[in-house]
């Protein structure tokens, strides 16, 4: 049996909204704190949610559209975040490697807990899972999610 459009829009939207909750279950029952490209990849699984209330209470091929392009850039962002934790290429200066942030900081700046706040390096893996790190795991779901997306784009139908 097939899922509707509906329900496919809804299950997308619930698994989005569950990698969210995940990534702050981590944070905050864990400890495991989140770096700056883990941030970014919260992002379009908070957006997802509501693109997919819209999606059921308006109907139309839109919001699907959209829904699928916000899985996409999710992928995307899980993808290069996985690249850089690899050493495949580099990440962002601000949270990788040489970290730009100290530059031009005294010692006694460094050393004072008020001027520095604590810094989550991109490119150091937290926790991992067979292998994969969170960042990983986020790519691939939300390229399966990309597909549920896709789905309900193709059974919508114009006008509705």
């Amino acid at each position: 049996m097939r899922p509707t459009r509906n329900q496919a829009i809804f299950l997308a939207a619930f698994a989005s909204l569950a990698i969210l909750l995940a990534g702050y279950w981590f944070q905050y029952v864990v400890g495991l704190a989140p770096c700056k490209l883990c941030l970014w990849q919260r992002w379009p699984h908070a957006v997802a949610p509501i693109l997919g209330m819209a999606a059921i209470a308006i109907g139309g091929r839109m919001l699907p559209v959209a829904g699928l392009v916000t899985m996409a850039v999710s992928a995307g962002l899980g993808a290069y975040h996985t690249g850089v934790e690899r050493k495949w290429w580099p990440g962002p200066s601000s949270c990788s490697g040489d970290v730009a942030a100290f530059r031009g900081m005294t010692p006694e700046q460094l050393l004072d807990p008020t001027q520095v706040q604590p810094v989550v390096l991109c490119d150091q893996v937290q926790w991992t899972l067979f292998g994969l790190s969170m960042a990983s795991y986020n790519a691939l779901m939300s390229a399966a999610l990309v597909g549920l997306w896709l789905w309900a784009y193709a059974n919508s139908h114009p006008g509705r």
